[in-house]
């Protein structure tokens, strides 16, 4: 026991190495900058500069902040098994009982997607239900709603309730190292012409220049990818491994088309949207999604009309209108359209089906 927990602080110890790597970078800029450039510069210069210079470093910093201390979020206690439940699912051993166990505690949960064999999400480790995009992280040992990845830069997992923070800082970041990058530059040619003063400060400008240009490239194709995924409504491990739903996996099963997807992540109210405060909608357990969604009869009359298309359709979640998702997205602009009259539907032979119009 005791080997294991020394283990276990160093590793939490060594998790912060890359923070604190990050920390010094950062320190080391603002002394290199505020200190030792401007004894070479004009006063002119230094007023601009500075004050430029210090908006986007508090907001950088503040950012970066939000996005190592927030917590990740975690499934509410809905999605938990009940004591019963619980011990009937420990003492099953076959996992088609386990699964009509983890459907019947499920039925009443705002969830639509599943496994890839049709089965429902389940966490052993926290022993709970998962929502939809919700994943277990093993660096935490949580499950984190809407999970990203696990970063090592902030040594914390990304998720529904920093995503916002961690685009800001890659954003405040990237705008930090331009503007330290593209002020630096003049200063940087003249070091090569000699015609900087012989002091240190010019093997300081030398070294801003290129850390600062490295972070821009490495963090700008970072950046970029981030905001192609906030436009597709994805997150990275959606990216690899496409979500399963009752008709099978989509990996654009959560997007509601660019404006919604950037309201979901920021939210209604664009004068908070570049500022590290937390705007996202939703609460992260429930995600609305575009869609078909189609009432029970009709999974059981296509069930049993067409049994080798639909193996494994009647082992998902019991279906549930998209209005629950208890998001705004959705009640904007959406409406219930019938297929039609109930006449035309008994002559083909087909029940009624509701679908959701959305803008793509």
């Amino acid at each position: 026991m005791a080997p294991s927990h020394v283990l276990k602080c160093c590793q939490k110890v060594l998790a912060w190495v890359p923070v604190a790597f990050i920390a010094l970078v950062v320190a080391w800029s603002y002394y290199a900058y505020v200190v030792e450039l401007f004894t070479i510069s004009s006063t002119a210069e230094k007023v601009v500069y500075l004050v430029v210079f210090h908006l986007s470093f508090v907001m950088f910093v503040w950012s970066y902040w939000k996005t190592i201390f927030t917590s990740p979020a975690s499934p509410s206690n809905e999605f938990c098994l009940s004591k019963a439940d619980k011990e009937q699912y420990e003492k099953e051993e076959r996992p088609e009982s386990q699964q009509e166990i983890l459907r019947r505690a499920a039925k009443d949960l705002p969830i639509y997607t599943t496994t890839a064999s049709r089965a429902i999400r389940y966490c052993d480790r926290c022993q709970l239900i998962k929502p939809d995009r919700c994943h277990h992280c093993s660096a935490c040992d949580i499950c984190v709603l809407k999970m990203d990845h696990h970063c090592p830069w902030v040594n914390n997992c990304v998720g529904f309730s920093n995503y916002k923070f961690f685009l800001l800082f890659l954003m405040y970041s990237l705008l930090y190292c331009l503007f330290v990058a593209a002020t630096v530059l003049q200063y940087f040619v003249k070091f090569w012409t000699n015609e900087l003063p012989d002091t240190h400060a010019k093997f300081h400008v030398l070294f801003l220049f290129f850390v600062a240009a490295m972070f821009f490239i490495s963090i700008l194709s970072l950046f970029s990818y981030h905001c192609w995924l906030v436009g597709k409504n994805r997150s990275t491990i959606e990216t690899f491994r496409a979500p399963t739903f009752r008709n099978g996996p989509d990996k654009n099963g959560f997007s509601l088309g660019c404006s919604k997807n950037l309201r979901e992540v920021f939210g209604d109210e664009k004068k908070y949207w570049l500022l590290p405060i937390f705007t996202s909608l939703g609460d992260g357990c429930n995600f609305p999604t575009r869609l078909v969604i189609m009432d029970p009869e009709q999974l059981t009359v296509s069930s049993q009309n067409e049994p080798a298309k639909s193996s494994g359709t009647n082992q998902s979640f019991p279906p549930r209108p998209l209005s629950e998702s208890q998001n705004r997205l959705l009640a904007s602009d959406s409406q219930w359209v019938e297929s039609g009259p109930e006449e035309e539907n008994v002559k083909s032979g087909a029940k009624k089906h509701i679908i959701v119009s959305l803008e793509s």
